[in-house]
């Protein structure tokens, strides 16, 4: 797993995926800190991640739709299934290759909390809180679109579908919220990404959430071993 994740590491900073995904990323946080924190004149970065959801489902794409439909693309595909790594290997080493690369991204946050801290007091508890929620959410959403790029050759497929997954997985609480059964409205808000996440931005630390958040990258990384199992038998 090592040596795909070093390798997978260095083809990001070797094209500019990972260049486009932390300048886009540093912009549109640096501009919502300024909007939602500096310009309240308030150390609360609360509505900082709260906004901050929405610029995933259009970021994460980016990062994860070359990890899987190049290699097809590219033919290298076969190099990876004939390997002497398993497929769980060889799916975490490019899955934690992308968290890598995101987990640089929001660690900015760290910055602008320390930029608050010199001019009043910061609830360092709330921002450890919301980076966590938005260090797991954004693990789920990397797993999904992994499993999403895995599908398909074409990284512009892949990316164009992982918005998509994303977005209905966004969407899925409105909805609910539109169905006349109330047994098949809390089924669907129990499969929410969004209110799950707000908890955390509310204040609200509820383990169940992080299990939930476990259990959503365990299952599609899951899916996409299984994705390259059938092609490795098919």
């Amino acid at each position: 797993m090592g040596a795909i994740f070093r390798r997978e590491v260095g083809a990001y900073f070797n094209s500019s995926i990972a260049y486009v995904f932390l300048a886009v990323f540093f912009v549109y946080s640096g501009f919502s800190f300024w909007a939602t924190t500096l310009l309240a004149s308030t150390t609360d970065m609360t509505g900082l991640f709260t906004v901050i959801f929405i610029s995933l489902i259009f970021l994460v794409p980016i990062l994860t739709m070359r990890l899987f439909s190049e290699e097809k693309k590219q033919k290298t595909e076969q190099s990876l299934l004939t390997a002497p790594i398993s497929l769980g290997s060889m799916v975490c080493g490019k899955f934690f290759a992308a968290l890598t690369l995101y987990t640089i991204a929001i660690s900015i946050f760290f910055v602008y909390a320390l930029i608050l801290s010199y001019f009043g007091s910061v609830a360092w508890g709330m921002v450890l809180s919301n980076f966590l929620a938005l260090f797991l959410v954004g693990a789920a959403f990397i797993a999904v679109g992994s499993f999403v790029s895995a599908l398909t050759e074409n990284q512009v497929v892949a990316a164009i579908t992982a918005f998509i997954s994303l977005m209905l997985l966004w969407l899925i609480d409105s909805a609910a919220t539109l169905v006349s059964f109330e047994s098949l409205s809390k089924i669907m808000m129990s499969l929410s990404f969004y209110s799950r996440y707000t908890e955390f931005t509310s204040g609200l630390f509820n383990l169940s959430s992080v299990l939930f958040y476990i259990s959503a990258i365990v299952i599609f990384l899951f899916l996409t071993v299984r994705v390259y199992e059938k092609r490795r038998w098919g």
